[in-house]
């Protein structure tokens, strides 16, 4: 079982900085991704970015295309902590932020449904 714990969410103007961690305990498998969705009322969960681990290392990333090199996912093996760096934030980037942990999942697993933990989300709100 593994439990995840988001934070850092809050309100920012268009243009600016934020950064959500996830703080991760529990037993995973040697190889896994860690993984950031978010979600707004009425659609589904999309992919943001992921980051795999493998033997206890952070190692490959991926993003989906509407960052657009603005957000940069990280980990801190000795904290078992992921983080997510946003900038120039956007309006349409306003959403719920999750993080998931799927077991042996590559790090170009986009789909919600493959990985098996989940946060309880955090809320981040964009004003323009």
């Amino acid at each position: 079982q593994v439990q995840l714990v988001e934070s850092g969410g809050g309100l920012v103007q268009a243009g600016g900085s934020l950064t959500v961690s996830c703080a991760a305990s529990g037993r995973t498998s040697s190889r896994y991704a860690m993984g950031w969705f978010r979600q707004t009322p009425g659609k589904e969960r999309e992919f943001v970015a992921a980051i795999r681990w493998r033997g206890g290392m952070p190692s490959r990333t991926a993003y989906a295309n509407f960052v657009e090199g603005r957000f940069t996912i990280s980990g801190d093996n000795a904290k078992n902590t992921v983080y997510l760096q946003m900038n120039g934030l956007k309006p349409e980037d306003t959403a719920v932020y999750y993080c998931a942990v799927g077991q042996g999942l590559s790090a170009s697993t986009t789909s919600s449904s493959d990985y098996d933990y989940w946060g309880q989300g955090t809320q981040v709100t964009v004003s323009s």
